[in-house]
């Protein structure tokens, strides 16, 4: 299948909430199931940069690097004869207009368009990684932020974090009985052992009033990925 999109994701902050399953029913695409970790319900927050961004093999000038925040969960699909892995987006922010509009067009996905920033620091083998994000009118911005151990060790098998982040599909709803599916390739990514975090994000304000507990909650687990190059395949769409 042809390539959409390549890009280099950088430094995937992952904040992990274990949730009641019924919440996410309405946001479930046709063809797709919850994916469950040892019986468990995840939504994840998450930040990384794009860099390098290229559409069709095109790098597109001023849309090469940019942050990305989104809040997905985990489905699967049974297709081939086999089950595959993927996420929903309830939404994902980014700053850059043009992404947004292909995003939404191409894909019907969530995509968002606000003011962003993000930091790096490496300071004593500790790795300081921040994503902050302002929508609207808003006077302050939502922050998302890890200190990390700065050697990168590999993901264990049978982890809760090789299940958040083995998951090379992506699934979106183009009507009731119609879903966008489309493969994402990258390497098996190494993680940072994390020493800290901060999250300072209203839930039901960006996300809305189904997801204002997690205001509340505090995540199951937070990770730092190292990242990768990545490539986003063409879609397909599954009928009914």
């Amino acid at each position: 299948m042809r390539t959409f999109l390549t890009a280099h994701w950088e430094k995937l902050l992952m904040a992990n909430y274990v949730i009641n399953p019924d919440v996410l029913l309405p946001y479930l695409p046709a063809h797709t199931e919850l994916d469950l970790f040892e019986g468990k319900c995840y939504v994840s927050l998450v930040g990384f940069l794009f860099r390098d961004t290229r559409l069709l093999g095109v790098p597109i000038p001023f849309h090469q690097k940019f942050e990305e925040v989104n809040l997905r969960f985990y489905v699967r699909h049974y297709s081939d004869g086999e089950w595959r892995r993927g996420v929903v987006f309830i939404k994902e922010l980014v700053p850059k207009y043009a992404i947004s509009w292909v995003a939404n067009t191409l894909y019907k996905e969530a995509y968002q368009t606000c003011k962003m920033r993000h930091v790096y620091q490496e300071q004593a083998g500790k790795l300081s990684v921040q994503y902050s994000w302002k929508t609207g009118k808003a006077a302050t911005y939502y922050q998302l932020a890890a200190v990390a151990e700065n050697q990168p060790q590999p993901i264990e098998i049978g982890s809760e974090a090789e299940f958040i982040t083995e998951h090379y599909w992506g699934y979106s709803a183009l009507s009731a009985a119609k879903t966008a599916e489309y493969n994402v390739t990258h390497a098996r990514w190494n993680t940072f052992p994390i020493k800290s975090y901060v999250i300072a994000c209203n839930f039901g304000v960006l996300y809305g009033k189904d997801f204002d507990f997690l205001n509340y909650q505090s995540p199951a687990s937070v990770l730092l990925a190292e990242g990768s190059p990545v490539a986003v395949l063409w879609r397909a769409v599954k009928n009914a």
